[in-house]
């Protein structure tokens, strides 16, 4: 293989790493953290104290745990009522509701 194909193939493995990375991080931009959502070990990460991340949410739409979500969506999504009757949201910060005992 002579040189100057070697420098274009490594050239365009460069082109496709990058081009790869920007459509991840483009992806990701298009998410957002939303707290309050998720099932019982449903969430993606920050379930509070004592827990560690990914799927260790211990109560259904726990306030301190989040999952990604479309960016824009969170406070529009359908939650059930909670036990008096109040309404549940999504909120971009962590809440203090739902907690485990």
């Amino acid at each position: 293989m002579s040189k100057t194909v070697k420098t274009l193939a490594v050239a365009a493995s460069v082109a496709a790493a990058v081009t790869a990375a920007t459509t991840h991080t483009a992806a990701a931009m298009d998410k957002e953290k939303c707290y309050g959502v998720s099932l019982a070990g449903k969430n993606d990460c920050a379930a509070g104290p004592g827990t560690t991340c990914a799927g260790t949410s211990k109560v259904d739409y726990q306030g301190n745990a989040w999952t990604l979500v479309d960016a824009g969506t969170c406070a529009e999504i359908e939650l059930p009522a909670m036990a008096d009757g109040s309404m549940r949201k999504g909120s971009l910060e962590a809440l203090d509701r739902d907690l485990p005992a």
